[in-house]
């Protein structure tokens, strides 16, 4: 499923969506990332719901964005707010959904000027039919 154009200007865009792949521009990434609004995608560590620790949300806030969208798979799974308090309490907003949302989402807010960080478990999609 094709998301946006190739390359939206300065901004990094989600371009596509497949089963246990997520495109940022014209790069495919098979593994979990963190995708901030501009500079270099970043490798993350949580492969799966349940390698998530604070120590992986608080990555995301490196960038200071104002808000993480957090791609909890190919499920809508919220996890505790104790694992991403970091980010709250650098008044940092956290919205959790389900990969296709999480992609249309932070393209809806790259595009709109917004400081957004997504932050995408991509693994878990591959198990997914």
């Amino acid at each position: 499923m094709k998301f946006q154009p190739d390359q939206l200007d300065g901004v990094n865009a989600i371009s596509r969506l497949e089963a246990g792949r997520i495109w940022v521009h014209a790069m495919p990434f098979s593994h979990s990332v963190l995708v901030p609004w501009r500079g270099d995608v970043q490798p993350w560590p949580a492969e799966r719901l349940e390698d998530l620790d604070t120590a992986c949300f608080d990555l995301a806030a490196q960038w200071q964005p104002e808000v993480v969208i957090f791609c909890s798979g190919p499920t809508h799974r919220f996890v505790s707010p104790a694992l991403y308090r970091g980010l709250i309490a650098q008044r940092i907003g956290v919205e959790t959904m389900d990969t296709a949302a999480a992609c249309r989402t932070y393209n809806v807010l790259v595009n709109e000027g917004r400081k957004v960080v997504g932050a995408f478990i991509v693994a878990q999609a591959a198990s997914t039919p």
